[in-house]
């Protein structure tokens, strides 16, 4: 038995130096995360949490290996076979947490978490993210590539050893008794507990800071868990508990100001219109999506002086102080400003397979009115399946990288906004000489790693250094050349700008979900447009309805958000970070977590930070049962087909 048990020995070594790796790889993250780790003040249930799923993530690794070899104990003539095999899969293993703890921090730099979801988004395409990698991040890449050569230089000297050696047949019996053992302690390693469910992260999380949460788990396993949560993402209620259909459906119809009375189509349950303010020729839409635009760089927002340009647009129009994003990624803010559509923990509906036809868009609308619609963007339109979407879904002309006119400047995202920019402009004349309305959908992308900026473009850059400051204030500057060209051209006097920003550059905070990570800058520009600010509490998903009105669409849609013109309605906004979904109304947070309970704060403003409310009171637990079927609106809504024009039903 003894001498049947010892051929284990490689996969036993590969389980050993694996946790000594993950141990160590934790430990300098932590080390790194030094005062955000240690202000939880819970060690024991960080390193416990920590170790289980380390244990859990290697034993996955091992079934296949394991199994492997059992087969080659109980029948000798296949160890040659087998055993090549076995050295592949831990080789690869090997590779995999290494290079996952490798890309951690830069990462972790930019979302404030270990790799999750969006790590497999981007690596879909790979054009544009070796771009970014090689001409922003090169010195990681560098590293992370001498990392892992070294690692597995010595992993594939170990494992070739064991695999060219000489394999002695095993007795049956003992092979068949030592192999059921140590199936028994691989499975039960792998999960976890003993208890009804396998573990998962929600059983090694108990911080409210979600990075140290996430750094509970290594970045193999939390990639891998996010995989496998793609399949689930068509129900939130998997991930936020069960409500009943007719108590989603009240809370969301309440929440939209409308009155009850509006709601009537059967098949479409929160369709209804919104009489609009405007009641003239309907006007022209034009919408500035800004990347990464955060108010932590608008002076007059409380931010960096970085965006002199927008700080002179929210004095010309009517402008937002308190605008919080949906979400942290360029495809939600296009789900929450053209569709307005409530975030999920799934992925945004531009990439999700049954809202590539038939989905509700501004485009679907607004074609229906007889507008002509655009989408144009200074890289390639394919770039998180926004073509697909937008085609599918009203807009009938895609202007992109190959259409624009002798770019001045090309980056690792396509063309510069100033030749962004100038192409809309051109665009934005032809419209008007047809005598016909239109909606264009301008997206921004200077602003974006590995932030390349034109040479002698904006006084005040550092043209020797590339950083997000740079890139800002260009992406600024050319924002504000084009608005005020804008201005001067005849399809201002009939057309209403919003100007906003998909999201903010990075998000960052100890809280579970930090607030002051979405808060963002939008205006309404436009001849008829009045000059204020608005300091109103309001979502992303607020600003299509806004608009429709002011352009003078009466058309139901079956949009959630509110119609900003209306003086009655109460103060809320609605974030998704990761897994976890806040519900803002006034200064109360409603804040929904995986199996877990809901949570209630109070938000400090001033601030910007989430205090914990221990009393809970009847008026908090409405909130939350409002904030949890807003939650659970949107994959209800995607499922059933809901978010459609009457016009779209088949």
């Amino acid at each position: 038995m003894a001498r049947v048990l010892s051929s284990y020995k490689p996969l036993l070594y590969f389980f050993l130096f694996s946790l000594l790796w993950l141990f160590l790889s934790r430990t300098a993250l932590t080390l790194w995360q030094f005062e955000r780790v240690s202000a939880t003040q819970d060690w024991f249930n960080f390193l416990l949490g920590a170790l289980r799923i380390d244990i859990s993530t290697v034993a996955y690794l091992l079934i296949i290996p394991t199994l492997l070899q059992i087969i080659a104990h109980c029948f000798s003539f296949l160890s040659a076979v087998m055993r090549p095999i076995i050295f592949i899969w831990l080789v690869l293993s090997a590779f995999i947490l290494v290079f996952m703890e490798f890309s951690t921090p830069a990462f972790i730099m930019e979302y404030d978490l270990r790799p999750n979801r969006l790590f497999v988004e981007y690596l879909l395409y790979p054009q544009e993210v070796f771009s970014m990698l090689l001409t922003g991040h090169l010195l990681e890449v560098v590293l992370a590539s001498i990392g892992c050569t070294i690692v597995m230089y010595f992993t594939f000297g170990l494992l070739k050893a064991w695999c060219n050696s000489q394999h002695e047949p095993q007795p049956l019996l003992p092979s068949l008794f030592s192999g059921l053992l140590v199936v028994v302690m691989i499975f039960l390693a792998a999960r976890g507990t003993l208890q009804h469910r396998p573990i998962n992260p929600s059983l090694a999380y108990f911080s409210t800071d979600p990075l140290v949460n996430s750094l509970t788990l290594n970045s193999s396993y939390s990639l891998a868990f996010a995989i496998k949560q793609l399949g689930n993402e068509a129900s939130a209620s998997k991930i936020y508990g069960t409500m009943d259909e007719v108590s989603i459906i009240a809370h969301v119809q309440a929440q939209t100001a409308k009155p009850s009375t509006g709601f009537n189509h059967t098949e479409l349950p929160t369709l209804a219109s919104n009489p609009a303010v405007y009641q003239g020729k309907p006007k022209n839409l034009v919408i500035v999506l800004q990347e990464s635009l955060g108010a932590q760089f608008v002076q007059s927002l409380g931010g960096k002086n970085l965006a002199p340009e927008f700080d002179k647009l929210l004095n010309q129009g009517w402008s937002f102080d308190q605008l919080y994003a949906t979400g942290t990624r360029s495809v939600r803010g296009i789900e929450a400003v053209v569709t307005g559509f409530t975030p999920t923990p799934a992925r945004a509906v531009v990439k999700l397979d049954k809202s590539q036809h038939n989905f509700f868009t501004l485009a679907a609308l607004l074609q229906q009115e007889g507008y002509a619609t655009q989408f144009i963007y200074g890289g390639e339109s394919h770039f998180d399946n926004m073509k697909s979407f937008f085609l599918g879904n009203g807009f009938a002309d895609i202007v992109d990288f190959d259409d624009i006119e002798q770019p001045e400047f090309v980056g690792s995202w396509g063309a510069s906004d100033g030749d962004l920019f100038r192409q809309a402009d051109k665009e934005l004349q032809q419209f008007h000489l047809q005598d016909k309305p239109f909606f264009s959908l301008i997206f921004s992308s200077s602003n974006h790693d590995p932030f390349e900026i034109p040479a002698g473009k904006v006084t005040g850059i550092d043209e020797t250094e590339r950083s997000r400051d740079n890139a800002i204030r260009y992406a600024d500057f050319a924002l504000g050349e084009f608005i005020a060209k804008a201005k001067t051209q005849s399809y201002w006097q009939d057309t209403i700008f919003l100007v906003v920003a998909d999201h903010d550059a990075r998000v960052f905070g100890a809280n579970l979900v930090p607030i002051k990570s979405f808060h963002i800058p939008g205006v309404i520009l436009g001849k008829d447009i009045d000059v204020k600010r608005d300091t109103r509490t309001v979502s992303q998903i607020d600003l299509a309805p806004t608009v429709l009105s002011l352009m003078g669409i009466n058309a139901a849609t079956p949009m959630l958000g509110r119609d900003l013109n209306r003086t009655d309605i109460n103060q809320r906004a609605m974030m998704q970070f990761d897994k976890n979904f806040a519900y803002l109304e006034g200064d109360k947070v409603a804040i929904l977590q995986p199996e877990k309970p809901i949570s209630y704060y109070r938000y400090d403003y001033v601030g910007k930070e989430l205090i914990a409310i221990n009393d809970v009171t009847a008026e908090l637990e409405t909130l939350g049962q409002v904030a949890k079927a807003h939650a659970l609106f949107g994959s209800l809504a995607y499922n059933k087909n809901w978010f459609r024009l009457a016009t779209q039903i088949n």
